[in-house]
């Protein structure tokens, strides 16, 4: 009897300690964490009386003055446990910045080599020299024959004054005369000289794309012209070729669009939080898409002054050489731009624990003890991140295995 109540009194103070165990861990008297005091013992940072819920506030709610000035939590990792993670510190220290911009662009014409061809007179297309879009003609090379019946009037009034300059002598005279044009403009004039109006009507001949060579011509053979060649005052592609065969055509209509692809833009799009980093003469590298390997290094000749709405980018040009022709309009194009931030405060970008509201660090406080804290962060580059608030020079932070860091400070209460 006295054995069984001794046996029930071992049971009773057994359940009764582990109840006071569960009790105590529940109410947050021992503390699941350790932080060092001055005095070399180690403390709670939040210890519930009993009957009182411990706190859940965590370091990342805090300001990062409050987080530098120690006010949050420390945890600790064992250097057994250190090295089994893979764990690794960096000291936070000035580095120097270099931003690489990437983006694509597209190969286009260099709009101020591209040349129209327009109809001063009226007439009808003839015959077609440039008949397709995409020919190659060079300067002075013929596109195209004009009949107008306005041009050879004007011819014929030439070719009158030229022998009417051979007959009459040099001596004032009142001359009456009817201009060979559509709109039958007439008048009367005193001349003392018949070479002036010779030279009117070449003026004239000039304005309408008559070249020196074709009025000389005019004046050996003595007769119009049936039709007016039309050349082309520059070496280029065809691009567009409205006219046709047979179609008539009046003064101001387009005839052909002729570009030089001696030299091509490349316009690339760049967003609009990157334009601050772009200013003209920044250089580049541009590559093909279809070819890797095909590289050239060009300079921002241009930010344009808009955003797309569709896209929020903006337009960034570069003036290409392309003597070769490799490069074809529409292309596309891979660029390449490094922009120079100089030395700024700066931690590893993989130290960064980002929970998409806040950035966190895990610095090292010594002795196997680490302390989160919220960070300001300004601008990134591939590997760096410059630190605005938080750190103070000489902080060892976490930069390899942070995940698992956190994931301890979570275990042991001092993550989010």
């Amino acid at each position: 009897m006295q054995k069984s109540r001794a046996v029930a009194l071992l049971l009773s103070a057994a359940v009764l300690s582990a109840g006071l165990i569960f009790f105590v861990y529940q109410s947050g008297v021992v503390p699941s964490f350790r932080q060092p005091s001055d005095t070399g013992t180690y403390s709670g940072a939040t210890q519930a009386s009993p009957g009182q819920a411990p706190s859940d506030q965590s370091e990342t709610d805090l300001s990062p003055d409050q987080a530098s000035a120690g006010q949050v939590p420390v945890f600790e990792i064992l250097p057994d446990r250190q090295k089994l993670i893979g764990l690794k510190t960096v000291a936070a220290s000035r580095s120097r910045m270099v931003k690489t911009i990437r983006t694509v662009g597209r190969v286009e014409f260099d709009e101020t080599k591209l040349t129209t061809i327009n109809m001063r007179y009226e007439g009808w297309v003839e015959k077609l020299y440039a008949d397709y879009a995409g020919k190659y003609v060079r300067k002075g090379e013929r596109l195209a024959e004009i009949y107008s019946p306005e041009a050879a009037s004007v011819q014929l009034e030439y070719l009158n004054l030229m022998k009417w300059k051979n007959q009459v002598p040099r001596f004032q005279r009142t001359i009456e005369f009817e201009w060979g044009d559509r709109y039958g403009t007439s008048g009367r004039f005193v001349t003392y000289d018949p070479e002036l109006l010779v030279e009117v009507a070449r003026q004239k001949f000039k304005l309408w794309g008559f070249t020196d060579k074709d009025i000389d011509k005019l004046e050996k053979n003595g007769d119009a012209f049936r039709t007016i060649t039309v050349r082309s005052p520059v070496s280029g592609y065809v691009i567009d070729k409205p006219a046709l065969r047979g179609s008539r055509v009046n003064p101001g209509d387009k005839l052909f669009d002729i570009v030089d692809l001696s030299t091509v833009w490349v316009l690339a799009d760049v967003y609009e939080y990157e334009l601050v980093s772009i200013h003209e003469g920044q250089e580049a590298r541009i590559s093909l898409s279809n070819n890797p390997e095909m590289a050239f290094d060009a300079k921002v000749d241009f930010v344009y002054p808009s955003l797309s709405g569709n896209t929020r980018t903006a337009k960034v040009r570069f003036v290409i050489p392309n003597p070769d022709g490799l490069l074809k309009p529409e292309m596309f194009a891979n660029v390449e731009m490094l922009v120079d931030l100089g030395e700024r405060f700066a931690i590893p970008k993989e130290a960064v624990f980002d929970t998409g509201v806040r950035q966190v660090v895990y610095v090292d406080t010594g002795d196997g003890f680490f302390q989160a804290r919220r960070i300001m962060q300004g601008v990134k580059t591939n590997n760096l991140v410059e630190v605005l608030g938080g750190l103070q020079p000489g902080d060892r932070v976490v930069a390899r295995a942070v995940f698992l860091v956190d994931s301890e400070a979570k275990l042991k209460g001092c993550g989010e």
